[in-house]
């Protein structure tokens, strides 16, 4: 495990970083320094790393994205009550059983569901006037769906 140093010289085990339902990319917008890549983890946490090289960056970045596929299982659906809110589906942190290929259809199949929904979302926009909390839901379930 990763140790931290204390301010009073001890050391503490710093918590393990999942990579479950994680992405892995270029930090493209990022220019102070070179080979620099994002990773968005699936509680929407945002790590920076540096790579020595063009070519080490860009194999980190193929390994994470495919350890991540590897230990991501579809999503639960997400929980049912009786208030109309949105609630994000739970992300399991299970490794997944299914095949690669099996995990790809499921993938596709999982982007498909999100644009339509995300196209239907957009399409019902909430009353200009309408009451805040539904102006935040609309909001959430936007930036979710976006960012599926």
């Amino acid at each position: 495990p990763a140790l931290e140093e204390e301010e009073d010289g001890g050391t503490e085990a710093e918590e393990p970083l999942g990579v479950h339902h994680a992405l892995a990319e270029r930090a493209s917008k990022y220019t102070k320094r070179p080979n620099v890549f994002r990773l968005q983890t699936a509680d929407q946490r945002l790590f920076l790393f540096q790579a020595p090289t063009l070519e080490e960056m860009f194999s980190w970045i193929s390994r994470i994205n495919l350890v991540a596929a590897l230990f991501s299982s579809p999503p639960f659906p997400a929980a049912v009550g009786s208030q109309r809110r949105f609630i994000r589906p739970i992300l399991p942190a299970a490794p997944s059983r299914s095949s690669p290929e099996e995990q790809q259809r499921c993938h596709e199949e999982w982007m498909e569901r999100v644009a339509q929904e995300l196209y239907e979302h957009q399409r019902n926009l909430p009353e200009k006037r309408g009451r805040a909390r539904d102006l935040d839901e609309y909001r959430l379930k936007k930036e979710y769906l976006l960012y599926e």
